[in-house]
């Protein structure tokens, strides 16, 4: 799979399908996709951010680089003090993928240990991809394996993670992520919802690869699922200036130790996401999408309906960005006293369309 990633960086267990499909406007992608079609059969509008929203990510760069560092690295403790040297990192890509390289980064900035780091893609309501699977363990044992991603929705990656992992005896399905305002995991940087730079944009921050693909007509049985590179993006490639400066940060900062989760807190993500649902007659759970990383994605890919910030975030520069798009996209931004998450997305249901 071509990319704009280092090969010391990451191994990538995809397809390349480049030029093999054509991507989808956004509203009728979104259509399809509340109709019945499975979202990974399509691809989404990628395109380069306006000069506006390009200036709110640079400072949203600038404001979150240590805390974004300091996450990686306390996570990347987390993970070494429960697998060992010997931990395989496995990314769950996209949005995984540059979170692992950090991860990777700072175990041989501290150690000096050059841990293998591959990206792979898993689906909702699709499962993992089995034929990267089969590739890892032919290589490394099941506990080896640590799973990463970037941040903590309302769980459904790591609900289907922990689904599919009831096949593969002896494989922790713990994620590992810089932020988890679910509260689902144990290992994280923060429980914290704060601004992860890198959920900013879509392939010009993730090695100009697209959302991973599983199509029947594209992707054969004994393939990796697919995905497209954005080699005509490459002029305004970010993926590296993410990295690198979060990587040159690394000498600053100190790892922090992570209270556990307590039983109250646990899944407490979802509860709020249901009462919100309940509050603006959303019939669909999967349409509330809450954290900042995914209500940046509602606005960069899918119809928004509305944005919800949490009150005393309204004019912060964590949500910059945000507001932003919202104001090019004309989606109402909603103060709301949200107790897990900075930001909540909401999706237009189409039938209102």
């Amino acid at each position: 799979m071509q990319s704009s990633y280092l090969a010391e960086d990451v191994t990538i267990l995809l397809k390349d399908i480049t030029g093999q499909l054509e991507p989808t406007d956004t509203k009728t992608r979104e259509k399809l996709i509340q109709s019945g079609t499975h979202y990974s059969e399509m691809l989404p509008l990628e395109y380069v951010p306006s000069p506006p929203y390009f200036a709110a990510y640079q400072n949203a760069l600038e404001q979150s680089t240590e805390q974004c560092a300091r996450a990686a690295a306390t996570v990347a403790e987390q993970i070494l003090r429960d697998k060992g040297k010997d931990v395989v990192l496995v990314s769950l890509a996209r949005a995984g993928t540059s979170i692992g390289v950090l991860i990777k980064r700072w175990i041989k900035f501290r150690y000096q240990i050059d841990v293998p780091h591959y990206t792979i893609s898993i689906i909702r309501g699709r499962g993992i991809d089995s034929n990267a699977m089969r590739h890892l363990l032919e290589q490394y044992s099941p506990k080896q394996i640590q799973f990463v991603d970037g941040w903590t929705g309302k769980g459904a990656i790591d609900n289907t993670l922990r689904k599919e992992m009831a096949a593969y005896p002896g494989i922790d399905p713990m994620l590992a992520v810089l932020s988890d305002p679910a509260r689902i995991t144990d290992f994280c940087g923060t429980h914290d919802d704060f601004l992860i730079p890198s959920a900013c944009l879509n392939s010009t921050i993730s090695g100009l690869m697209s959302r991973t693909v599983l199509r029947d007509d594209l992707i054969g049985a004994d393939d990796f699922h697919g995905a497209v590179y954005y080699g005509e993006m490459k002029d305004a490639d970010q993926t590296y200036g993410f990295i690198d400066r979060v990587c040159a940060a690394f000498g600053q900062i100190q790892p922090e130790e992570i209270p556990a989760r307590t039983a109250e807190e646990a899944g407490a993500g979802l509860h709020e996401v249901q009462k919100i649902a309940k509050e603006f007659g959303i019939s669909d759970i999967n349409l509330v999408k809450p954290s900042i990383g995914e209500a940046t994605r509602v606005l960069l890919r899918r119809v928004p309906w509305k944005l919800l910030i949490r009150a005393d975030r309204m004019e912060s520069e964590v949500t910059a960005h945000m507001r932003q798009l919202a104001k090019e996209k004309g989606v109402e931004v909603v103060p709301y006293p949200l107790e897990n998450y900075t930001a909540c997305g909401i999706i237009k249901e189409m039938q209102d369309v």
